[in-house]
């Protein structure tokens, strides 16, 4: 898994920096409005899986979150900090394919 830095925003505006996303997973270090902005060049739909550690207070897993990325497309998902892994403090990504597919984080 690789860390992808969060970029800072302004009211002036902010050009994102679009990194490679990691065949084994990518980690974000997540505050309370923080997006992940995921573009698709490829010609087939991806899915980013958000992975929810942990159980619901009745013990059962807490489902991960699936988010299809349309072929071409770029799609902002919000990351809420109860995604957060409690043992690493960061919200842990996975994806169903890499080829073409780039990612930033924004808060």
């Amino acid at each position: 898994m690789a860390a992808i830095a969060v970029q800072g925003s302004s009211n002036t505006g902010t050009a994102l920096s679009f990194v490679a996303a990691s065949g084994g997973g990518d980690t974000v270090a997540v505050t309370n409005a923080t997006q992940l902005f995921v573009r698709n060049a490829d010609a087939s739909s991806k899915t980013v899986t958000i992975v929810r550690p942990g159980n619901d207070r009745f013990g059962q897993a807490i489902p991960d979150i699936a988010v299809a990325v349309a072929a071409g497309a770029t799609t902002a998902i919000l990351l809420d900090p109860e995604f957060r892994d409690p043992a690493t403090g960061l919200v842990s990504l996975t994806y169903s394919a890499v080829t073409s597919v780039t990612v930033a984080a924004l808060r």
